[in-house]
């Protein structure tokens, strides 16, 4: 899908996608701005927000990139986001709901400090940036798109990532029932769920994670960013007008039998840190 000649233009759609400082948000974020999108590009990290934003324009050349950063797990900046959209550009036609938290931990020592945080930034900032974005959307009469992130550890069980699965096992789930609600508005929900994937975080995690996790895909690659932002533009597109309510698995034949490399880290040093 990647290195496909099929291109899908997003000329002056109205875009935000959060989380997007780094990693598969900045690329998603990148790939609409290439295709004309105007895009808002949030972070809970101002600087990092802000330098994602002036690196976009400068690699696209497209000028309407804005910086919005603010904290989706905490619902009075993200409704200030929303306002800020609304009152620019009166409603979104897409929402990518990318934010979230990876944590590493043991079940029998997790505490609760960090459970809540996770699963405020994961599971609240991806049902309320969801339901923001799709009363702008119904109110303007938009027939608009929402993808949710999740992962393929929402599916299969990973050491130490009890906490983190449960919310993007969750994550499959919301968008099911928000896909049933909102259907009716001509709105349509769906979920991407990437496996291991190449970002700057993974490769902290692990120096060697692109081989790593090379040798245990069924298509001997790990995933790119690429990749997901591909998937992305596909299921936000008019194409996909039918496709409601489903989870997309970008995993290169992963989940067939989930196989783990023995030198990937069970507890990797920079995803372990505490988050209280």
């Amino acid at each position: 899908m990647g290195n496909s000649n099929f291109k899908i233009s997003f000329k002056n759609r109205v875009v935000l996608v959060t989380g997007a400082g780094s990693g598969i948000g900045f690329a998603i974020a990148k790939t609409f701005a290439a295709r004309g999108a105007i895009v808002y590009l949030n972070d809970c990290l101002i600087d990092l927000c802000n330098k994602a934003v002036e690196q976009i324009i400068k690699e696209t050349g497209n000028d309407k990139i804005l910086a919005l950063p603010f904290d989706v797990g905490i619902n009075k900046e993200l409704k200030a986001g929303f306002e800020l959209i609304h009152k620019r550009n009166g409603s979104l036609d897409i929402l990518i709901a990318n934010a979230g938290i990876t944590n590493y931990g043991p079940f029998l020592e997790y505490s609760e400090e960090s459970f809540r945080k996770l699963f405020s930034v994961n599971l609240q900032g991806s049902y309320f940036s969801a339901q923001f974005a799709a009363k702008q959307m119904i109110a303007t009469g938009k027939k608009g798109k929402i993808i949710l992130m999740s992962s393929v550890v929402g599916n299969r069980a990973l050491q130490n990532l009890s906490a983190y699965s449960i919310t993007k096992a969750g994550i499959q789930m919301m968008a099911k029932s928000l896909a049933l609600e909102l259907g009716v508005y001509g709105i349509t929900v769906n979920v991407i769920s990437p496996g291991a994937t190449i970002t700057e975080r993974t490769l902290k995690d692990d120096p060697n994670y692109e081989t790593n996790w090379s040798d245990v895909f069924a298509t001997k690659k790990a995933c790119s960013v690429e990749d997901i932002s591909s998937a992305v533009m596909f299921l936000t597109s008019d194409e996909a007008s039918q496709i409601t309510g489903q989870t997309l698995t970008i995993d290169g034949g992963w989940t067939i039998q989930s196989p783990v490399s023995s030198k990937h880290p069970e507890m990797p040093e920079f995803s372990s840190n505490k988050l209280e």
